[in-house]
């Protein structure tokens, strides 16, 4: 049995009626940022995965990969950058320079603050070997309760954001009736070798490797996930390694998902683009 992308998450219905009684204008989405991390093992490719404390008021319980809202300064230009420059990033995600700029380094530094992996490093060609010593754990801590900027973290240690390890996959837009409204860009990147990820923070309270396929089904019992994360291991299932991931993504991303609504007499159910639908079926 497979879950079905399109079915309402818990408390969406809800959130439905609230917005259609306001009858309000839609919230302006915010600009986030997530990524999959994978690695490739004898079974197939695996992602990290962490799950949501419950009390979030945003995907309370659910899996999600890491990441997070865009700061404002990650748009720094002081930053070191290696691999595409900003312009290139523009046209990948259809953004300006100063926005690409801004996404991308919010995709590293959520994937740092989540998982505590850094895709940096003293010079373009390498990254840090290891990221699991209590100076780490304290720049983690420092820079998830905003107290400094990622481009600082990343100055003292005179480290380089490694983007050519990363890859745009897509974008999600959260439907307009939800209160808490998000413009996601998805990276997908290879997790690098000697680092170890290790989720469980403020927002978070487990973590874990977990296989395509296993994901995909214990998707809707086992481990709750919404439709952006479910589609995505949909995608992920047509690719037998991390590199066929990575080269799958070295283009611009496709265009933007928001979920529309398809409104019957007894039901409510998301409207996604077709290809999920077909996916889905040969799951």
């Amino acid at each position: 049995m497979t879950m079905d992308p399109t079915a309402l998450p818990p408390g969406f219905a809800d959130q439905l009626a609230e917005y259609r009684a306001r009858a309000a204008a839609p919230v302006e989405p915010k600009v986030a940022a997530t990524t999959i991390l994978l690695r490739d093992t004898a079974d197939g490719i695996q992602a990290f995965l962490l799950r949501r404390r419950t009390q979030m008021a945003f995907a309370g319980g659910m899996v999600v990969f890491p990441g997070g809202g865009v700061d404002p300064r990650d748009a720094g230009e002081d930053v070191g950058w290696a691999g595409p420059p900003p312009s290139t990033w523009a046209q990948r995600l259809g953004l300006d320079e100063s926005a690409a700029r801004a996404v991308v380094c919010a995709a590293i530094r959520e994937t740092f603050e989540e998982s505590g992996v850094l895709l940096a490093g003293p010079d373009p060609d390498s990254v840090v070997d290891d990221t699991s010593g209590p100076d780490w754990a304290e720049a983690r801590r420092a820079l998830e309760a905003r107290e400094t900027a990622f481009t600082d973290v990343l100055r003292d240690r005179r480290l380089v954001l490694r983007t050519d390890l990363l890859r745009g996959w897509t974008c999600w837009i959260t439907p307009e009736f939800e209160p808490r409204r998000y413009r996601t860009f998805f990276f997908v990147t290879a997790s690098p070798a000697g680092q170890h990820a290790a989720g469980v923070s403020t927002e978070s309270d487990a973590a874990a490797w977990l296989g395509v396929e296993e994901a995909l089904s214990a998707a809707g019992r086992s481990v709750m996930m919404l439709p952006p994360q479910y589609c995505t291991f949909l995608e992920l299932s047509q690719y037998a390694t991390v590199a066929d991931v990575l080269a799958a993504g070295d283009r611009p991303i496709p265009e933007p998902i928001m979920p529309g609504l398809d409104v019957g007499a007894d039901r409510v159910r998301l409207l996604l683009p077709a290809r999920y639908s077909e996916l889905n079926v040969g799951v």
